[in-house]
């Protein structure tokens, strides 16, 4: 369910909650350009920058988005990032979303990128991306001054808009006019089509000086404000954990990051969309020679009832994932990865999906209308399992399971060569770091130096991020707790599977008890992968003959439990010494919260120092979202993900070295 809409005989957009037309009669175009973006003094303003961000208290049906990002793909001097964040308390379907723009040939293309990735938004924070992740949309849905609080992105322009002050008061009123007033900077620029007095007052009394301009018809007055207040804007004594500005880096600048696999090809590209140098240095001759040498593996989100920190993240974790795979040339769809969708089978009969997106779908009554449109939205994600999908993996239709519809399976190898094949990112093969070292570089500038076991120096950045799973260690403080997860996974080639089981493969990847990818790649090389074995604190590599034939009974006995008519014709077949199935195996690392460490490794004793490992078994779902957690840490940008995720994840929630020792 989403917000309903009605549509007037000249096609403007009409809110029945809010009594009041979405623009005005022209669509909302002159004021889209005059009122907000030249109001806010772009594109001129963005000029050169590395980045530029802007918030926009109304999103609306994203026509001020879609006028700014047709601003900055025709502006040659178009800062290098752009950000814009949005708050929308009732988002509008997606089909009403690509009709509100249809009268606008020039945006048009635009909006049916947006359409594209108008799903699942559930409230809270959700980050779309375009233009290769050089566009930044950030989605706050629900609560917008409650929102603004917790995440206060830091803003150098602001649209405010949104229904009239009188429909809906509670969006311009001096509580949330101050809240706003906390996301800018000295100088942020403010744009508004309302001359409301009470609006001046309040915008002057939070430190803007206000003006009235010229409008744009049928407008005859609009409002511009800057940010200079007569004093000096008090920072948090103490920035909270996670918070950007507490460790914004200079900007662009070089960076090391050790470890080639995953988690370092997603920080490396990050960085380098934003303009970044980056060095990434590597033991194995080739990318993803460790753990993320997987041969197929799946990315979906986690549920639970409580829609849970870790599902919460999950989701973000999928959707930066399925950015990541669309917006790359290199990767071909259906070969190297696809978003088929992922069963998930409840063996003990509970599916774990959250109560409020199974029930009330149907409700439109006013208390009820946010738990419906939780509920569809919840849906577009995970839902139960219908006949049919259960057949088509050779499951009754009493079995108990759900239906991941934004999930899938992919190589990992081929999407970290992707990631990595920006001219800003320089491969270095067969480089063991032995150690770290920070030096004064000849501007007197902190540098990391990267070092060989004889002393010599591999490369050297002003920053250094270790994204090296369990080797990791070798670098971290000892309060870094990292625990070695072997994982040996069994596989071959479809065009090898015994008769048995070539009518029982279902069309996608099933999950619950381990995994089975179907069909990986196409033609002669097409795989299928089952498994993976958890082997807590196993670090040998390769594993013993004995360790892999225990780690191919274990694959087989839950490959049995999970697709039972699948195993009946695979795993006999797969049983004898000549036909048994192919082998990998890797060691994979885990927090004991079993959440990744994304942040500085300890800003006082280490600066430009930074960490993104711990992934565990989700390293497919969590290693690009981490990778633009990290990047936006580092550079002072909106952050992609609730502040309480990144508190979660940040590195800070160990304490450092001193911490510990003033205990």
């Amino acid at each position: 369910m989403s917000e309903p809409i009605e549509w007037m005989p000249d096609g403007t957009p009409y809110s029945p909650r809010f009594g009041d037309r979405y623009h005005s009669e022209d669509g909302g175009l002159t004021q889209a350009r005059s009122t907000f973006l030249q109001g806010c003094g772009l594109p001129a303003a963005w000029a050169g920058q590395p980045h530029w961000r802007i918030l926009e208290t109304g999103f609306g049906f994203g026509l001020n988005f879609l006028v700014t990002w047709a601003a900055w793909r025709a502006d040659p001097a178009r800062c290098r990032v752009l950000h814009f964040t949005s708050c929308e308390a009732w988002p509008v379907g997606a089909d009403d979303l690509l009709r509100a723009a249809s009268q606008h040939a020039d945006l048009l293309p635009l909006a049916r990128q947006l359409h594209a990735q108008w799903w699942g938004l559930l409230p809270g924070v959700h980050r779309l991306a375009f233009d290769e992740g050089r566009v930044l949309l950030t989605l706050f849905v629900g609560d917008a001054p409650a929102l603004l609080r917790q995440q206060t992105p830091q803003a150098d322009s602001i649209y405010l808009d949104g229904f009239s002050p009188q429909r809906n008061p509670g969006m311009w009123d001096a509580q949330m006019l101050k809240t706003i007033a906390r996301c800018c900077r000295r100088g942020t620029r403010l744009a508004t089509w309302t001359i409301s007095r009470p609006v001046r007052d309040a915008l002057a009394q939070c430190g803007f000086t206000v003006q009235k301009v010229p409008g744009a018809p049928p407008k005859r007055d609009n409002l511009q404000a800057t940010f200079d207040p007569a004093w000096e804007p008090r920072a948090a004594a103490v920035p909270p954990v996670g918070s950007p500005a507490a460790v914004a880096a200079k900007l662009p600048g070089d960076c090391l990051v050790i470890g080639g696999g995953l988690s370092g090809a997603a920080v490396a590209a990050s960085l380098a969309r934003r303009g970044w140098q980056v060095q990434v240095l590597d033991r194995g001759a080739q990318p993803a020679a460790g753990a993320s040498g997987l041969p197929a593996g799946v990315f979906a989100p986690h549920v639970s009832p409580d829609d849970n920190l870790l599902s919460r993240l999950s989701r973000s974790g999928v959707r930066a994932t399925l950015q990541a795979l669309a917006s790359s040339t290199r990767l071909l769809e259906g070969e190297d990865w696809s978003a088929s969708g992922v069963l998930e089978r409840a063996l003990d009969g509970k599916l774990r999906l959250p109560a409020a997106w199974t029930a009330g779908a149907n409700d439109s009554d006013n208390d009820n209308e946010r738990a419906a449109t939780a509920a569809s939205a919840g849906a577009q994600w995970s839902r139960p399992a219908d006949a049919a999908t259960l057949a088509a993996a050779g499951l009754p239709a009493s079995a108990a399971a759900c239906w991941h519809a934004r999930a899938g399976w992919l190589q990992p190898a081929r999407l970290v060569r992707a990631l990595l094949e920006s001219p800003a990112i320089a491969w270095q093969g067969s480089a063991t770091v032995a150690g770290l070292q920070q030096v004064t570089g000849a501007d007197g500038s902190p540098r990391w130096q990267a070092l060989a076991a004889d002393g010599a120096v591999l490369a050297e950045a002003a920053y250094a991020v270790i994204t090296a799973g369990y080797d990791s260690r070798a670098w971290l403080p000892s309060h870094y707790p990292l625990n070695a997860l072997r994982g040996q996974i069994s596989w071959g080639l479809r065009a090898e599977a015994p008769p048995g089981a070539a009518a029982a493969w279902p069309p996608f990847p099933v999950n619950g008890h381990g995994n089975l990818v179907p069909q990986a790649g196409r033609g002669a090389q097409a795989r299928w992968v089952m498994g993976s074995t958890f082997e807590r604190g196993e670090t040998q590599l390769p594993p013993t003959p004995a360790a892999q034939a225990e780690a191919h009974a274990v694959n087989a006995a839950k490959l049995e439990l999970l697709l039972p008519g699948l195993a009946a014709g695979l795993v006999p077949a797969l049983a004898g010494p000549a036909a048994a199935p192919r082998h990998w195996a890797a060691v994979r690392c885990t927090a004991p919260d079993r959440l990744p460490f994304v942040g500085p490794v300890d800003p006082v004793r280490q600066p430009g120092l930074w960490v993104c490992t711990a992934m565990g078994a989700r390293g497919i779902t969590l290693a690009p979202l981490c990778g633009e957690l990290l990047a936006a840490r580092m550079t002072g940008e909106p952050l992609p993900i609730d502040v309480r995720l990144v508190r979660a994840l940040a590195t800070e929630r160990l304490g450092t070295v001193g911490d510990r020792e003033r205990q």
